[in-house]
């Protein structure tokens, strides 16, 4: 589902990146194949000095779809930052990948506190993270966060995942699986 960038997936994430729907809401936007390899090569290095996490996601067959990314980390903490292909919307793919980028940033790195700052008038990334229990909108308990990612020309919601949540939410889940489990045994 996951697994650490590499040049060799450029090619298909790039054509995946620029289609119209997906474009206008990458972090690190690349006008051409070049400047994605440039730019993914840098976010590599980032990486390996501590900066950033990145991940492509693959669908079932091995094929990378998408990226999942952790930027700007700082004290335990950092911005979500994930797009899919357009052929992969709304097929799942974007949670399956959460939870294992989650379950790796929580539970295997030093990180308690995942932010995502959603534009607006992205109507359909807002109600996909209203939708998940662990979310929970952090405009005014974070103000001073808020007020600084919308200093711009866009306006964004501030949303925060923290470990606590999050493994309370896993906890939840496992609960209600055991219990499914035993009704059908």
């Amino acid at each position: 589902m996951l697994k650490k960038r590499e040049l060799q997936d450029c090619q298909a994430l790039y054509e995946l990146m620029v289609h119209p729907d997906v474009f206008p809401f990458v972090r690190h936007k690349a006008y051409s194949y070049e400047e994605f390899l440039f730019i993914t090569k840098q976010t590599i290095e980032a990486e390996e000095r501590g900066e950033l996490i990145s991940r492509t996601i693959l669908d079932e067959w091995g094929n990378p779809i998408g990226t999942i990314n952790l930027f700007d980390i700082e004290d335990g903490a950092g911005f979500l930052g994930t797009w899919l292909g357009k052929p992969y919307h709304g097929k799942g793919y974007n949670q399956l990948a959460k939870d294992a980028f989650f379950n790796e940033l929580f539970y295997e790195r030093s990180i308690n506190t995942i932010f995502m700052r959603i534009r607006k008038v992205n109507v359909r990334s807002t109600k996909a993270a209203e939708k998940l229990p662990y979310v929970t909108l952090a405009n005014e308990t974070r103000k001073r966060l808020w007020e600084e990612i919308n200093q711009g020309e866009d306006i964004y919601n501030l949303y925060e995942i923290s470990k606590d949540n999050y493994t309370l939410y896993v906890m939840r889940q496992q609960k209600a699986d055991d219990e499914q489990q035993l009704k059908e045994a």
